[in-house]
């Protein structure tokens, strides 16, 4: 028996505005919306892609499954997502090496220091 990662979902009041932010975040491409839905991927046909789908409550409290990304300057990563509309986020990290940011539905991610 073998699974293929096929995308992972992110219920989000707003779809189409927080699929969008991500897909500008990442410069990835629609591959796939409805109207609740939006589909992002990395190039068509490519996986693992991101699903935004419409839920009606808000989130309330930290992710238990969260996003890391490793960019080439982290400094200035971050502050081009805040610039976007990322916020800080304060979950209890402390002194790391990795800053803690929520996009504008409040999901929690994490931008590394370059590799």
């Amino acid at each position: 028996m073998s699974l293929m990662w096929e995308e992972v979902v992110i219920d989000c009041l707003e779809p189409r505005s927080l699929g969008l932010w991500w897909r500008d975040a990442l410069g990835w491409v629609v591959v796939g919306q409805s109207d609740d839905e939006v589909e992002i991927a990395p190039a068509e046909g490519a996986h693992p892609t991101m699903l935004f789908a419409g839920v009606t409550e808000v989130k309330k409290v930290k992710n238990r499954l969260h996003l890391d990304f490793v960019p080439d300057d982290q400094a200035a990563e971050v502050e081009r997502l805040l610039g976007m509309g990322a916020t800080r986020a304060d979950i209890g990290q402390h002194d790391t090496p990795w800053v803690v940011l929520a996009d504008p539905e409040g999901n929690e991610f994490c931008v590394l220091s370059a590799r």
